[in-house]
């Protein structure tokens, strides 16, 4: 199975992220370099909807223009499940068509956040390992 390695403060500001907008889902990129994703941007879900998000173009163009400043690449498109579980929906899988993206969905569904990621291939949902790396490390 493939992994994605994420810093441990990665993954702490994607559900700080969620837990802040809910019940609205939250949406971002996660950029890295080396094979570790280290910088999340947080950007507005312009749908301003707890079921569905899109994204700003013009956020989006400034993401990419601040990744590329800082020597980073996309590695990651999030978003936030608050009140459905951590896997991509149907119109998830309709919309997240890039088969070399990684998408993770953080779930508030339960007593604490589920963070799961995927990628997609031809209409399915294929899980991928999460690593989580602490700093420093």
């Amino acid at each position: 199975m493939d992994t994605i390695t994420l810093t441990q403060a990665v993954l702490d500001e994607m559900i700080s992220h969620a837990r802040e907008l809910a019940p609205v889902e939250c949406c971002g990129y996660v950029a890295g370099q080396d094979g570790v994703a280290d910088l999340v941007i947080k950007m507005t879900n312009i749908d301003n909807s707890p079921e569905h998000f899109s994204f700003d173009p013009k956020e989006q163009f400034s993401s990419v223009k601040t990744m590329r400043q800082q020597g980073k690449s996309l590695m990651v498109v999030y978003h936030s499940h608050p009140e459905s579980p951590a896997r991509l929906s149907e119109e998830d899988l309709r919309l997240l068509i890039d088969p070399d993206m990684v998408y993770i969905i953080v779930s508030l569904l339960g007593d604490s956040p589920d963070v799961k990621a995927f990628r997609t291939f031809e209409g399915q949902s294929v899980p991928v390992n999460l690593h989580i790396q602490n700093q420093g490390v």
